[in-house]
């Protein structure tokens, strides 16, 4: 997401930063490029014109025009005008009201409603240790309700049995009325998609909203739609009083332009992301993590939460002091390697590390997706004996693998060779001492990253002295940790 934006800003400051000084005539034209960066990413009009006049105000004062580095001040104005638009702050869901909270999703047709519900339904049940209801009143699509059936159970949570024949309302008020003898914290109602132009549904739609009072009613929105999505937020706004915004397929849209559109338009608050089918691909909106996103500075913070959640700290612990010894095996580099797949796709993850987007640009990270994924091929293919002793690993064996596993017996070499490079590498920084090396990143260390994720301490297969070279995203086939 806004990876069109963000190069178009980056063009921009770069040109600025290394002006000197800064004049009224140099502002006027950056201001011009920001505005047709942000009208290209597809950002409302109105949006637009606010944001440029603003940062063109602020960059004209006495405060920017004298300082030693003006074109960072301007940088700075920007980005302190991103999270103004964005909303500032994060807004948590309301829980506070008296139980069960009824929770109203809402959007049009295709927008990711049921999907999302059980995303929802999965955080409250792991994050905010609540306990959910579900249940659909979409009684027009076919399977809709077994399709939330069939999502609400996989992340664990309880959905009430309804039928196509039954109407909406009448469903909703025995929902309500389950979730209050059930003893459940949380009802999530997943509505039918309709057209907001259709009148019938809306209605409907109103009915259901004034029998169960819902304390929060989500707009669930397609991020791709870009501007309209304000739109699409202003006409369920005026039915039913939204309390926020989803965006979801957030990781298909490269522009964003629904993300700093909504909140300034509407004054309704983007409360979640959702990324991908996985039932994980739901974070909380932060403004200012956003902006950082958007000018290259990373998000650290939501890579550290990222991990603490997803990554077995203890685990990869373990791992650690076997990467610094001679025992650690192909086994421990396919559970190594796992870990950091829970963490999400390459590119998200290396968005998130200050500089780390700006240096991988031009580098497809689609290829070193599939890089690793034949990696994984190759391990699995071999026996656990031939994991846990690759010395064993002779060219009869190399033929094997490389037949079961789709490659080529070259590339099966290239791995045992990297991969004995690492083992070699890690035994001397272990023999000096290497532990404390390898704690860049809290509980997680570094050293032992995934092929081709690079060297030195630092986060597991994303930086550090022990990473299998060769899988092309820091460096090419040179002797470990190199430069």
């Amino acid at each position: 997401m806004f990876d069109s934006l963000s190069d178009r800003l980056e063009a921009v400051f770069k040109k600025l930063k290394g002006q000197g000084s800064l004049n009224e005539k140099n502002i006027r034209d950056a201001m011009r490029e920001v505005r047709m960066a942000l009208l290209e990413a597809d950002v409302h009009l109105d949006v637009v014109k606010s944001f440029v006049a603003r940062v063109r105000e602020k960059s004209l004062g006495q405060e920017v025009m004298g300082s030693l580095t003006p074109g960072q001040q301007v940088v700075h104005l920007v980005h302190k005008e991103l999270i103004h638009v964005m909303g500032g702050i994060n807004e948590r869901l309301n829980l506070a009201a008296q139980p069960p909270v009824v929770v109203l999703m809402v959007g049009l047709q295709g927008s990711g409603k049921t999907t999302t519900t059980a995303k929802l339904a999965k955080r409250l049940l792991e994050k905010e240790r609540r306990k959910p209801l579900l249940a659909s009143l979409d009684v027009y699509r076919p399977a809709a309700m077994d399709q939330l059936a069939t999502v609400g159970n996989a992340v664990g949570a309880k959905v009430m049995p309804t039928s196509p024949g039954e109407d909406p309302r009448e469903i909703a008020k025995r929902a309500l009325q389950t979730a209050r003898t059930g003893g459940y914290d949380v009802l999530l109602l997943d509505t039918a998609g309709r057209l907001h132009v259709d009148t019938e549904l809306m209605n409907e739609l109103v009915d259901v909203s004034a029998l169960v009072k819902p304390t929060e009613t989500l707009l669930v929105v397609d991020s791709m739609t870009g501007q309209d999505a304000v739109n699409v937020a202003r006409n369920f706004d005026e039915k039913l009083s939204l309390t926020g915004v989803i965006l979801t397929k957030t990781d298909g849209d490269a522009r964003g332009g629904a993300a700093l559109s909504v909140r300034h338009v509407t004054g309704k608050p983007i409360k979640f992301l959702g990324t991908g089918e996985t039932m994980e691909g739901l974070e909380p909106f932060h403004p200012d993590r956003v902006a950082s996103r958007i000018l290259g500075m990373g998000d650290i913070l939501s890579l550290v939460e990222n991990v603490m959640e997803k990554v077995d700290l203890k685990e990869t612990s373990k791992l650690q002091e076997k990467l610094l010894s001679s025992t650690f095996s192909l086994e421990d580099f396919l559970a190594q390697m796992r870990q950091i797949k829970k963490m999400g796709p390459l590119e998200e993850i290396m968005g998130m590390i200050p500089g780390v987007k700006q240096a991988m640009k031009g580098r497809d990270m689609a290829v070193n997706e599939k890089h690793l994924r034949r990696v994984e091929a190759i391990i699995l293919s071999m026996t656990p004996t031939e994991r846990r002793k690759h010395q064993i690993i002779n060219a009869s064996r190399k033929k094997r693998i490389a037949m079961g596993s789709g490659t080529t017996v070259q590339e099966v070499n290239q791995l045992l060779k990297q991969f004995i490079q690492t083992q070699t590498l890690m035994k001397r920084f272990g023999k000096l001492g290497g532990k404390g090396f390898l704690r860049g990143f809290p509980g997680l260390g570094g050293g032992g990253g995934i092929p081709g994720l690079g060297g030195g301490g630092g986060i597991p297969g994303l930086g550090g002295g022990g990473g299998f070279p060769g899988a092309g995203l820091f460096g090419g086939n040179k002797p470990p940790g190199m430069p």
